[in-house]
């Protein structure tokens, strides 16, 4: 049985995610940092919680013994748990350090807690795979093209979180070949971190999430991928 940890899962891509996981044969943990909200979504989905707050390192360290404990192992980890930040649209002369430091705290250290301290329970499973939620405003590319979506979004700490998030992951891949790591775009997705601004629904944008997360031990490892395949970045 493989045992899946998602980061964030408690609402938006992070709970669809899980569901599909769920549906797929997976064992998976919610990882929440609100206990009730997270209990509340793991009893909705039929997967087991895990108290989770990915900026808080001995938060992390308790998870990574209770699914120590409980499984043994991990296979699968999404590090999906991510702030919007400051939110200063266009405002990039505005942001102040501790802005830029809050947003990082959560979409870039976290992910590199939460993987550092799980490294031991994935590198116990045959194939395991670590898949990084980023964006397509991480990308260097799409955010300098004219034609794309991503061009017209300025926001300079979420922006710069999701592309270190893409050199992370590539660094980690480089590191540790056993592992599967790679990062994914799930596109402009309707959540709580857009205000439900996006056009995507959460089904669509958690697709490339699933694919990802499901990939053997001959899969991709160190890349950027969105629904249609690699991405620009």
């Amino acid at each position: 049985m493989t045992t899946a940890l998602i980061t964030g899962a408690n609402k938006g891509l992070g709970f669809e995610t899980a569901r599909r996981l769920i549906k797929d044969g997976h064992t998976v943990y919610v990882g929440a940092r609100d206990i009730r909200r997270g209990s509340d979504a793991a009893t909705e989905l039929g997967a087991r919680f895990v108290q989770l707050d990915v900026t808080d390192e001995d938060s992390v360290k308790a998870a990574a013994e209770h699914v120590r404990t409980e499984s043994g192992r991990l296979d699968i980890l999404v590090n999906n748990a991510g702030i919007a930040g400051a939110a200063k649209l266009g405002r990039v002369g505005e942001v102040t350090g501790a802005d830029m430091q809050t947003t990082f705290d959560t979409n870039v250290f976290g992910p590199v807690r939460v993987t550092r301290t799980f490294l031991p329970l994935l590198e116990a499973s045959e194939n395991p795979v670590v898949v990084n939620v980023s964006s397509g405003l991480g990308s260097i590319a799409a955010t300098t093209d004219p034609d794309r979506f991503e061009f017209q979004v300025t926001v300079l700490d979420y922006n710069a979180s999701k592309t270190a998030l893409v050199m992370v992951t590539s660094q980690y891949a480089k590191a540790y070949p056993a592992i599967r790591f790679n990062a994914v775009d799930p596109g402009y997705t309707a959540t709580d971190l857009n205000g439900h601004r996006g056009t995507q629904t959460v089904e669509e944008g958690a697709e490339i999430i699933v694919r990802m997360a499901s990939i053997g031990p001959d899969g991709p490892t160190g890349g950027f991928f969105d629904r249609n395949g690699p991405a620009t970045w």
